[in-house]
């Protein structure tokens, strides 16, 4: 596959008709016939097989729309990098496009019934016109407030839909429109920014405004997006209905969805790239209230790039149950005070603990703007973990041991590569995770800058994968819990062996702390290592002090996947990670909840249970 040099529409369409009609001028009508004219009879019965023959050689392959899509974008971006400009001001040193074409399945199934089948398409337009040099430009910090503007009258937002249809003019004409607009709001921003510099303290230091890369060029093949719906319309009645024999847990959910993403990018740099991604899911939910009143949630999620892949019906059926089983044993399970001690986080935990506590403070955008903590800027060459501990990302990796990641991609939303990186080398930090959004003694991408569809984007994270040299095997780390809790005198320590995930606070004006959801929690007394199952607590802690506090790991790799939110939207991430062994662990008190539960039986629990509730109620 090829790309041709951009064409305008309109000699795209003067050349199909000349070809079309199979007519010139002249005397003749028809060149062909007169061609025919010119042959002898005898071998005129012959032309046809010749022809067929000649036809069926030289057919040329249909195009690919995809390809034509990206001509009309390149097209129109030239013709706005060679023309658009208010006379007196400048000119955008550089533009880029990019179209999201999402396809989406979508299946919900309740109470063995299906509540939602539905099918969604839509294009989306993104289009970044800056102003200026790649040293300064009409990019904005979060400090600068630009968003508003001193123009009279009613105001004109470009729509940022592109055409479902493959019409090259229509994206040219969608794009157009954008664009416009992006400028003269690049061209306000500069000079803004312009003014509020004559204030700004000169800093030698000070990074550019955006980074210089190589052109990259892919066109990826087209990728299969098969979704067997009968198939999965089945799974999901027949999964949901599990649920209805157990009336404790009020509510259940199996969603199944299948999505497609197509991505055309240009830059005015020479970068033209056509990416597809497909992500197949599966969720089994559900939710019960524990006697006293708390609200207790579990489930079970499945992320794989190809249909073949998804989980046949046996292991469907078996993560329902295992969903089902936790939910019974969790509304019986006591709940504890608060805690602070040691604690075991299993590798999946694991994985978040990482991800809140470094992975977000590694993303380089942080590291700049009066709004962010930094925690980390100035540190590099500095030990910021245990020296047996290393951290790195690397969105290239497809999967682990078998397992798929989330957060692989071929090239960020700026068109730059996805390349591994290496944030921490025997706990001592070498790196950032970098856009196209310099700073400090780090100039160039490493192909971080995510966003969620066509929102602006910003370092972030793709699979954050921890090493470490210091494994013992399960039992082992049980073992020096149990030791730990002891010389704490601690009469217990704790396994976190499920979570739901984690948030944190990076910004300069909130308290540098995160905050982790777990879900199954174990009590391991110190005398006997009987280990019981609790609720009633989420992992709180500062950053620095919790990943400092880490003694030893486990053996065992195990894979979060998930979406991660933050300014650019949620992305799809992994973590990779053994399970840890800290010092010392904070748990406060969740969120209790009071509300009772149904009053009355589900319609579809077993008659026998239905009855004795019923009978109770009267009594």
């Amino acid at each position: 596959m090829r790309l041709e040099a951009a064409r305008l529409p309109g000699e795209r369409v003067l050349a199909s008709r000349a070809a079309g009609r199979g007519c010139a001028w002249g005397e003749d009508p028809c060149p062909f016939l007169a061609t025919v004219r010119a042959v002898p009879n005898a071998f005129r019965s012959l032309l046809p097989l010749f022809l067929a023959a000649s036809l069926l050689m030289g057919a040329a392959p249909a195009p690919d729309p995809r390809s034509q899509l990206l001509e009309a974008m390149s097209a129109e971006l030239t013709r706005n990098q060679q023309q658009l400009k208010v006379n007196g001001h400048e000119a955008p040193y550089f533009i880029s496009y990019l179209v999201k074409d999402y396809e989406s399945r979508l299946l919900v199934a309740r109470y063995g019934a299906l509540f939602q089948d539905d099918d969604y398409r839509e294009r989306k337009l993104g289009v970044d016109v800056r102003v200026g040099s790649y040293d300064f430009d009409s990019s904005v910090a979060d400090s600068l407030d630009f968003g508003f503007s001193t123009s009279k009258g009613a105001s004109f937002t470009a729509r940022k839909e592109g055409p479902l249809d493959e019409s090259p003019l229509a994206l040219r004409t969608a794009l157009w429109l954008v664009t416009d607009e992006k400028y003269k709001a690049a061209l306000f921003q500069f000079l803004k920014k312009k003014g509020e510099d004559v204030y700004a303290v000169e800093d030698p230091k000070r990074a550019a405004s955006f980074s210089r890369e190589t052109p990259s060029a892919y066109v990826q093949p087209p990728v299969a997006f098969p979704f067997d719906r009968e198939k999965w319309r089945k799974l999901a009645r027949e999964v949901s209905a599990r649920f209805n024999a157990h009336p404790e847990l009020f509510d259940s959910e199996v969603r199944i969805t299948a999505d497609k993403a197509t991505r055309l990018f240009v830059s005015s740099e020479g970068t033209k790239l056509i990416t597809e991604e497909t992500l197949y899911a599966l969720h089994v939910s559900a939710v019960t209230r524990a006697p006293d009143g708390q609200l207790l949630d579990d489930s079970r999620s499945f992320y794989l790039p190809t249909e073949a892949g998804m989980p046949d019906a046996v292991k469907v059926h078996a993560a329902a149950q295992k969903v089902i089983d936790e939910l019974l044993a969790l509304r019986q399970a006591p709940a504890i005070v608060p805690y602070a001690g040691p604690a075991i986080l299993a590798p999946e935990a694991a994985g978040v603990l990482f991800h809140e506590t470094l992975g977000h403070r590694l993303e380089a955008d942080r590291q700049d703007g009066d709004s962010d903590g930094k925690t980390f800027k100035g540190q590099e060459g500095k030990q910021i973990l245990p020296s047996f501990l290393s951290l790195r990302d690397d969105p290239s990796r497809r999967e682990v041991n078998g397992e798929p990641l989330n957060g692989y991609y071929l090239y960020d939303e700026e068109g730059v590569k996805g390349q591994p990186v290496s944030l921490v080398e025997k706990g001592v930090l070498k790196g950032y995770l970098m856009s196209r959004h310099p700073v400090e003694g780090f100039a160039k991408s490493n192909g971080h800058g995510r966003g969620q569809g066509t929102l602006q984007p910003v370092a972030r994270m793709g699979n954050l994968m921890v090493d470490s040299a210091k494994q013992v095997s399960d039992a082992e780390l049980k073992k020096l819990l149990v030791a730990e809790a002891k010389r704490q005198g601690k009469p217990y320590g704790l396994i976190i062996r499920d979570i739901t995930g984690g948030n944190t606070n990076t910004s300069s004006f909130g308290y540098q702390a995160f905050k982790g959801v777990p879900r199954m929690v174990y009590r391991v007394d110190v005398k006997t290592g009987e280990e019981t199952l609790v609720r009633g607590v989420e992992i709180v802690g500062t950053p620095l002090s919790s990943v400092n506090r880490i003694l030893a790991t486990g053996q065992r790799l195990g894979v979060f996947n998930g979406f991660c939110g933050a300014e650019s939207g949620n992305v799809p991430v992994s973590t990779v990670a053994p399970a840890v062994l800290l010092q010392e662990l904070e748990l406060q008190r969740a969120m209790e909840g009071k509300d009772r539960p149904p009053l009355l039986p589900s319609p579809a629990a077993p008659k026998q249970a239905a009855g004795q509730e019923a009978k109770g109620t009267k009594n």
